[in-house]
């Protein structure tokens, strides 16, 4: 059952829409963002002062002082100790951290893992190996896993007894040729959640971004408790 209740809906012609999406019994929320309206952009360092912006709120304030004014944000794929982000990412066209080929350690090695890059109008998800060799040069991007969907396929190692209930985040390139972002409202399973991006919201490609920590924030809400590495923003 598919049941979706709009938070933040603008018209088709201004784009982005978060709604609340049931599937399954359980709730997420999903940001849908159209590329070709809406502005998508990866935020880490502020140049202003160097230093990381760590949470939504900052980087609200900076892009209020360049005329802009957030819709939507969520956190990026998962970081290292000194909120540094564990695998590619790339800002402006820049590759400020390389890819990473870690083949243990944690959801980002579980392997296949892959990168959720942006380029003008266009958006994938490909898995880490292949976008090596595509050499897309993005102008935005973000490496995580494991990759929840690949082709319309789950992840080999997900089944669906899997026993780790977890919040979680990821993004997806759908069949409509939109991006969407979803945070699930409570603990589920990999598979659990690899379903939502391929039964429900059509995704044949997504990308696990990050466990309990996820959060998103919207003009009138902001459930982020500790701070972040990577923060995508939908901004007007």
């Amino acid at each position: 059952m598919l049941l979706s209740l709009p938070l933040t809906a603008c018209s088709g012609a201004q784009g982005l829409a978060v709604e609340r999406v049931t599937a399954g019994g359980r709730l997420y929320t999903v940001a849908v963002v159209d590329l070709r309206r809406d502005t998508l952009r990866l935020h880490w360092k502020n140049p202003a002062t160097g230093g990381t912006y760590g949470s939504f709120e900052r980087v609200r304030e900076q892009l209020g002082r360049e005329g802009k004014r957030i819709l939507f944000a969520t956190n990026s794929g998962i970081y290292a100790p000194g909120l540094r982000p564990l695998g590619l990412h790339v800002e402006d066209g820049r590759t400020l951290v390389g890819l990473n080929n870690a083949r243990s350690g944690g959801n980002f090695a579980l392997l296949p893992n892959g990168v959720f890059w942006v380029k003008g109008e266009r958006a994938g998800v490909t898995e880490t190996g292949a976008y090596r060799r595509l050499g897309i040069s993005p102008t935005y991007a973000t490496q995580s896993g494991p990759l929840l969907v690949q082709g319309g396929r789950l992840h080999p190692a997900f089944n669906r007894s899997g026993t780790s209930f977890k919040v979680r985040s990821g993004v997806g390139v759908c069949r409509d040729g939109r991006v969407r972002f979803v945070v699930s409202a409570g603990p589920v399973n990999f598979h659990t959640f690899a379903l939502v991006f391929r039964d429900t919201l059509g995704c044949p490609d997504a990308l696990y971004l990050d466990g309990s920590i996820s959060a998103y924030a919207t003009p009138g809400t902001d459930t982020q408790f500790t701070d972040f590495a990577g923060i995508w923003t939908v901004s007007r």
